[in-house]
């Protein structure tokens, strides 16, 4: 087995002295070295193949070799931070520096630690102890270098992330086995003679990794991301609690005892413990966002992801969202880490009132809520206040007459942001103290101002909407209340009809009789009127359907032939696809102007005959007629009218109605002559495919 091992150690290796030496000779002569990362990754290269070789001629554990990996570390190091410092985009934060800096150090300490390894005598404590302490260092070296190779891929723009996933890829492969390899050798206290045998092998498999990256691109832009950085950090920071406890479990092991082992448990159950105590805290992450903000990044928000999670709270709600008003501030609460927030709105009579609450059913909010000067001041100077400066006196652009009282009293008001649209004051949203306590500085005012003129776009937006609808309502209403208007003229006029012949035979039985009819129609006509006023009138018209015309009609004129004589020629089984409401109020509207456009009591006609695939209802009068310009420009257009105080509703809803059952209305009518209307519509189609012809009535 150990021969197979030793085999196995040296063509690995010696795999890795040829591979990675011809690949950096390869480079060397292909590129001109225009940059900083060409020249490092050829010096990476070279020391790769020289750890290799050393390998082959000493042994893999060796003091030359842990040497050398050393410096082949810090190689790939070293291109990976120049790599990222020529990336394009936001400048480099100091913090990721900062640990490329700790890495070196670390670097730095392994050759002085091995080298006193080899001076000392396995047996002593002081060699155990050096020992371990050369297994940790690489062992955080290890972790250090992983989290930056996720760093590096991470914030590369999209568009060049392809070309740096290769040799990420690699590095992260190389560094995820040396960090097996100490780990299993620090928990064992001895060296895996399999993994550190098969090392030269896996570093031998990933040339080619390599070699398809340095062909695949050359120049990796890079661009920092927020997001990608604080996950840097998270990991960075899950590593050194390990190690942390890790150290702090070894050091209970050296300084020995009874309880060696209930005291090492205790010490790891209680970290977790706490661990787990303290991260889902919303205060401790609210700390953590502001120290990573100060030491990370030139400035506190990343705007792209701060826009585009207000637009998501804005203008994306799902079904469970909070109402429109609450979500506006929420979406300014949840930039600055605010955990309430209030909005005041101007109502009617433009004075601010409590339009929403966000999280903060506390305060106490007045009926009357600012005061007369609280308007004019916002409107006129757009100032952000900060309220601990307002109760300080130190805010010399605030007039102390524009804040109201309760706004000093609530001790959780921390920002008070006017939402101006257009030099209008669509809003005030008033931000209670974040949950860790700072002040407000340049940067929050830039974002306050921006995020809140969009706030009162969406504002002032909202309150148009409103308003269109409140006269769309009204528009809907008054186009009701026409069509209402005139068939209570019609009504009017049958009425008053009603009355002259009343005078003439109040003492006839049968005409007493149809008079009540009349009344009780006209009542029953009256309710559906004023029932289709209401805006809670939600009825439609019912579909087309076969009906008997004759039956229609009949209905349609009952009414009107009990006051003006009504000549109707209709027969029965004569079958239309139509809605026999909509029929009766079309020949209701034609029959009504057919009267009142007779002066000299002479009858009115209607006709039933098929005509095509129609069936044509003809309603005719010897009237005063209407011009052929009348006809193509007035008539049907609604408040057209050439009777005296008429509305010009009724042929206009006539043909609306006949249009909306798929059929037609015309017209003929000469000055002086009359006027023929015909209302056409579908005939059912029988059985056969054939539309029912029926004769004309004679």
């Amino acid at each position: 087995m150990m021969e197979l091992l030793s085999l196995l150690s040296f063509w690995g290796h010696a795999a890795v002295g040829f591979l990675y030496a011809a690949l950096a000779i390869w480079l060397f002569h292909k590129h001109s070295f225009k940059n900083q990362q060409q020249v490092i990754l050829i010096i990476a290269l070279g020391l790769t193949s020289a750890w290799g070789t050393a390998a082959v001629i000493g042994h893999p554990y060796d003091t030359i070799s842990l040497v050398l990996e050393s410096m082949r570390n810090a190689a790939w190091l070293g291109f990976m931070f120049f790599l990222l410092r020529s990336g394009e985009g936001r400048k480099q934060p100091r913090t990721i520096n900062i640990i490329y800096f700790v890495l070196g150090a670390v670097l730095l300490c392994q050759p002085a630690i091995d080298g006193l390894n080899s001076t000392l005598t396995p047996e002593i404590p002081v060699a155990q102890v050096a020992e371990q302490t050369a297994l940790l260092l690489r062992m955080i070296f290890s972790i250090g270098a992983l989290v930056l190779v996720h760093n590096l891929y991470t914030v590369s723009a999209p568009e060049a992330r392809w070309g740096v996933s290769l040799p990420m890829a690699g590095l992260a492969a190389m560094w995820t086995f040396d960090l097996n390899l100490y780990t299993i050798a620090y928990m064992a206290d001895e060296i895996p003679a399999e993994l550190i045998s098969t090392r030269g092998i896996a570093m031998s498999l990933l040339v080619p990794v390599f070699a398809m990256a340095l062909k695949r691109n050359e120049n990796w832009r890079l661009r920092l991301s927020r997001s990608v950085a604080f996950q840097s950090v998270s990991l960075l920071a899950i590593g050194a609690y390990l190690l942390g406890m890790l150290l702090l479990a070894t050091a209970i092991q050296f300084v020995g005892g009874t309880y060696v082992r209930l005291a090492q448990i205790t010490l790891i159950f209680g970290m977790s413990l706490t661990a787990l105590l303290i991260l889902p805290s919303g205060r401790f992450r609210a700390w953590l966002n502001v120290i990573i903000a100060k030491n990370f990044f030139q400035h506190r928000y990343d705007y792209r992801s701060e826009w585009m999670r207000f637009a998501d709270t804005i203008g994306f709600p799902s079904k469970e969202a909070a109402p429109f008003h609450e979500r506006v501030v929420k979406s300014l609460a949840d930039i600055f880490d605010s955990p309430a927030g209030l909005l005041l709105v101007p109502d009617e009579q433009e004075r601010l009132t409590l339009q929403a609450r966000w999280n903060w059913a506390t305060a106490d909010v007045p009926a009357n809520c600012v005061t007369s000067q609280t308007m004019p001041f916002f409107e006129s100077t757009g100032h952000i206040l900060s309220m601990d400066h307002v109760r300080a006196g130190t805010d010399e652009r605030c007039d102390p007459r524009a804040i109201p009282q309760w706004l000093y009293d609530e001790a959780q008001a921390w920002a008070v942001v006017p939402l101006v649209h257009f030099g209008k004051l669509a809003g005030l949203a008033i931000l209670a103290r974040p949950r860790i306590k700072r002040e407000l500085d340049w940067e929050d005012l830039d974002m306050l101002r921006v995020v809140g003129r969009q706030v009162a776009s969406y504002l002032a937006e909202a309150t148009s909407h409103q308003a269109l609808a409140e006269a769309q309502q009204f528009e809907q209403f008054n186009r009701r209340f026409a069509f209402v208007m005139h068939d209570i003229k019609n009504l009017v006029s049958q009425l008053s009809i009603l009355a002259r012949n009343a005078e003439k035979h109040a003492d006839n039985p049968e005409f007493q009789a149809d008079m009540v009819d009349t009344l009780k129609g006209s009542v029953d006509k009256m309710n559906d009127l004023l029932a289709r006023l209401s805006q809670h009138n939600k009825a439609k018209h019912a579909a087309p359907e076969p009906v008997d015309i004759s039956a229609v009609v009949m209905k349609a004129v009952h009414d009107k032939r009990l006051i003006y004589p009504i000549d109707v020629q209709v027969t029965k089984g004569m079958m239309a696809v139509a809605d026999p409401a909509r029929v009766e109020t079309i020949i209701g509207h034609l029959v009504q102007n057919a009267i009142e456009a007779t002066d000299d009591g002479a009858p009115v006609k209607i006709t039933c005959r098929s005509q095509g695939t129609d069936i044509a209802i003809g309603i005719s009068d010897s009237g005063v007629g209407m011009s052929e310009a009348f006809i193509a420009n007035q008539l049907f257009k609604p408040f057209e009218s050439s009777k005296d105080g008429g509305f010009g509703i009724g042929a206009y809803e006539a043909r609306a109605l006949a249009v909306s059952m798929g059929g037609q209305l015309r017209v003929e009518s000469r000055l002086g002559k009359g006027s023929h209307f015909t209302l056409l519509l579908p005939a059912e189609q029988s059985g056969n495919g054939e539309y029912n012809h029926i004769e004309e009535a004679a």
